[in-house]
């Protein structure tokens, strides 16, 4: 027992008793009040609080039992416990005292240890009493305040009890619902019942340390509602569970509707398109309509604004959506429509879908799609600003298939959907079986991207660049392709987009650039006297932004024993220009690095030779346009070169396929060339054959494009 923090009220007439009494309880850690008679003590009482009285009986004036009649008119046995103090002849008297509410006696003379054993165990019944009423107090306000049902089964007996609320949940009034287990396991939706006794099974046999479970359970309506009980079970000393206790909260809101807007969610979407499909199935009636509507560029409006703005646009957006349908939408429903005609619904984020039930025709729920986008055209007013959003829809027909499940309809609107965004956006897509077949290419390819990457399938090919005053081999371009596990090798505009779009080009690209410098240092091995060839390697605009670009491709280069100068950089005019300012820092410093840069296509970005400058590249790449005569004019390409060659800026024409193209770009002034008339791109050991001849391509005759 912990030392009481009340102190103990000894009440005697005498003062030996009193002293000698108070001393020995302090020095077992018991601290005392002392009391000299009976109005003493309730004037004790009346000021201070205290765990126990020690009351003798005998005492002149108001006597012991006196004083006890008046305690218990205010304090119970359990609250105050009150010891008597008497003689050994006093059988009376202690007989009168128990029955006035006394919780023990003491017999004189005193035997302590006698009185320091009951006084602990009435503190101890007085403590552990305490924490029951105060157990059961905060239980009953618990019971009574809480959203939350609350059950409590006797496992041995199968009886359960149900508090008020568990009862509501199920629209029933108390005395309505009895103790049987059935009253809950009887309501539970048939689909559920099994999952719910599973998860019973697994805690009442020790799998889970606690039950958890999610389920629908019928409402006096008819109705069925979700929702979750947790529970917990004892066991007696064997283990065998006696007692189950937990609670029922109804979640049904939080399940089918949607948080932000009140709009129905996936999970109450699903059910009604269940009941439309399983409908049009069993009166033999036409089909329904699914539109799958996405904002397009709503993560800009998180960006631009907050993300508050966003979620108060979103909440526009649905009450606009319900505000442009109405009940004839269901244009084929025969009779008067009701106000359930159509669903309007949020998937997540910036999805929404709209259920047309009863629409025989394409054309009626592109008129509904149309009638959308016109409303959610005009501007919203947000925060005291006006934002303006687009829509792209996508449209799925069920036609009465019985074998169309709800999921088919969502997946097929889905990839409409998505197909209108690829379209550019702001449009309308209606489904066709062309469309999933793509979507399933896709998903192969990406999926064999991601193997491809992990298997090293990706490689460079090698287009020579060729040094127009002299003919000889100068270096090459890589150009990464794809080769198959079937041998078959894919060129990149079958597979770069979709690389860009998941996030793979910077993995590989630092395996593309890695392997380049290996096939560098193969040849330099191979070919001691061959060719000095340096290799130019193309950076998208991500990988030229990556931070810490230029630490990894030094260390990249100088892990296979070359020099910064045996890499050329090729970056578009677009990655370039775009931030002007962080490009020219970062070029900077890939040329205090030793590494070269040219800008690639020049002539199809923003051509901004005001920029060039500005910017510490080492060369241009022309675009093939500037040399097709009949898509440039010869002085533009003459002026650039010029321009070039001021800024001493090296010059390399693409694409030049014909002896009349070649001898143009040379008249011009180009320093250097690509293009088929020299070689097509060429797999790692055919270059290599050209770097060990030291190959030479003579320009006196005209020639054909190499195999």
């Amino acid at each position: 027992m912990t030392t009481p923090i009340l102190p103990v009220l000894i009440v005697d007439d005498e003062l030996v008793n009193r002293d000698m009494l108070s001393r020995r309880l302090e020095k077992r850690g018991y601290p005392s009040v002392l009391a000299a008679s009976g109005q003493e003590a309730l004037d004790t009482l009346a000021g201070q609080p205290v765990s126990a009285v020690l009351l003798d009986v005998q005492m002149p004036g108001m006597s012991g039992l006196d004083v006890l009649r008046i305690i218990r008119e205010r304090w119970a046995p359990a609250e105050l416990p009150v010891l008597m103090v008497t003689a050994k002849d006093q059988s009376e008297d202690v007989v009168t005292a128990l029955d006035l509410g006394a919780n023990d006696y003491i017999t004189k003379p005193i035997d302590f240890p006698v009185v320091m054993a009951r006084l602990r165990t009435q503190l101890a019944l007085k403590d552990a009493e305490a924490r029951v009423r105060a157990s059961e107090e905060r239980y009953a306000l618990a019971a009574k305040g809480a959203n939350d049902g609350l059950w409590d089964w006797d496992l041995a007996a199968q009886r359960l009890h149900y508090s008020e609320r568990w009862k509501a949940i199920v629209g029933c009034a108390d005395s309505e619902v009895g103790t049987d287990p059935d009253e809950w396991f009887g309501r539970v939706h048939a689909d559920d019942l099994q999952r719910l006794r599973h998860d019973l099974d697994a805690h009442l046999s020790g799998g889970v340390p606690l039950f958890e479970n999610e389920h629908r359970i019928r409402h006096t309506s008819g109705a069925f509602r979700w929702v979750l009980a947790r529970g917990m079970v004892v066991r007696n000393g064997a283990g065998t569970p006696v007692r189950m206790a937990g609670s029922q909260s109804d979640i049904t809101d939080s399940k089918v509707v949607d948080g932000l807007t009140g709009l129905p969610n996936r999970m109450l979407l699903h059910d009604r398109l269940e009941r439309v499909l399983a409908q049009h199935v069993q009166e033999g009636t036409g089909g329904c309509a699914v539109l799958m509507l996405d904002l397009d560029d709503f993560k800009l409006v998180n960006e631009a604004h907050s993300q508050t703005c966003g979620d108060q646009l979103l909440l526009a957006v649905a009450r606009r959506l319900e505000g442009s349908l109405r009940a004839t939408d269901g244009v084929a429903r025969p009779g008067p429509a009701g106000p359930d005609e159509y669903t309007v619904a949020r998937l997540g984020g910036d999805e929404f879908v709209i259920l047309l039930p009863h629409v025989r025709e394409s054309f009626d729920a592109m008129r509904v799609a149309e009638r959308v986008q016109r409303a959610l055209a005009r501007p919203f007013p947000i925060d005291a600003r006006e934002i303006f959003a687009t829509v792209s829809i996508g449209i799925t027909l069920s036609g009465g298939d019985p074998a169309t499940t709800p999921d088919d309809l969502l997946r097929d609107a889905g990839t409409a959907m998505g197909c209108a965004k690829t379209m550019g956006k702001g449009r309308i897509e209606m489904f066709d079986v062309g469309m999933r077949e793509k979507v399933v290419e896709r998903l192969r390819l990406e999926t064999a991207l991601r193997l491809g990457l992990e298997r090293d399938e990706f490689l460079p090919y090698f287009q020579p660049l060729v040094d127009l005053e002299t003919g000889h081999l100068a270096g090459f371009e890589a150009l990464i392709r794809w080769r198959q596990p079937d041998g078959s090798v894919l060129s990149p505009g079958v597979f770069v987009p979709l690389i860009e779009a998941n996030g793979l080009l910077l993995p590989i690209g630092r395996k593309f650039v890695a392997e380049v410098c290996r096939q560098i240092r193969v040849w330099r091995d191979a070919y001691p006297l061959g060719a000095p060839v340096s290799v130019n390697v193309n950076f998208a605009s991500s990988q030229f932004a990556e931070e810490g670009v230029l630490a990894a491709l030094l260390a990249t280069i100088a892990e296979h024993g070359l020099r910064p100068a045996d890499i050329v950089i090729e970056i578009t005019e677009s990655a370039a220009i775009g931030n002007i300012d962080r490009a020219a820092e970062t070029l900077r410093q890939f040329r205090e690095a030793g590494l070269r840069v040219v800008l690639d296509d020049f002539g199809t970005g923003y051509s901004s030779l005001s920029c060039l400058h500005e910017l510490p590249i080492s060369g241009l790449k022309l675009d093939r346009s500037f040399i097709a005569r009949e898509r440039r004019h010869p002085a533009i390409l003459h002026a650039v070169v010029m321009l070039a060659e001021q800024l001493g800026l090296t010059v390399t024409a693409e694409g030049i396929e014909t002896e009349a193209q070649y001898q143009e770009a040379r008249a011009q002034g180009c320093g250097y060339a690509q293009g088929y008339l020299f070689s097509r791109p060429l797999d790692a050991e055919a270059a290599g054959a050209l770097v060990h001849e030291r190959k030479v391509w003579s320009f006196d005759l005209a020639q054909e494009p190499a195999a």
